[in-house]
């Protein structure tokens, strides 16, 4: 069960690594602007917003990335719950989808890691 567990919380690492490029790197491309249902106009007024959010993605998964490497329940839970916080604020005040593509997969994970434990 271990194993199952981990393996979720690197693929919730993985989105949020992601989301860091995508609000990072290419939020003005046309990439990122399907992606978020954008225009031109608006990602390059929004781009330093955007950025500032995938800096934080990637404060997300440094965190998770530490808990695997450290075998730290503690840490992984921190940050799973983290994820949930923060996709259940965005479904709430952004999109609803942002529930089902960033808290649901982090709640499936820290479910698999209490388990885990």
């Amino acid at each position: 069960m271990t194993i199952l567990a981990n393996v979720l919380v690197g693929l919730v690492a993985a989105l949020h690594l992601y989301f860091l490029v995508l609000e990072m790197f290419l939020w003005t491309t046309p990439t990122g602007r399907g992606v978020f249902g954008t225009d031109a106009a608006f990602a390059e007024q929004s781009k330093a917003l955007a950025a500032n959010q995938g800096l934080y993605n990637g404060f997300l998964v440094a965190g998770l990335v530490w808990g695997l490497v450290s075998e730290r329940t503690d840490v992984k839970v921190f940050f799973l719950a983290c994820v949930v916080v923060a996709g259940a604020y965005g479904a709430a005040t952004v999109n609803r989808r942002i529930l089902f593509v960033q808290a649901v997969p982090a709640l499936v994970a820290l479910a698999a890691v209490l388990v885990a434990d």
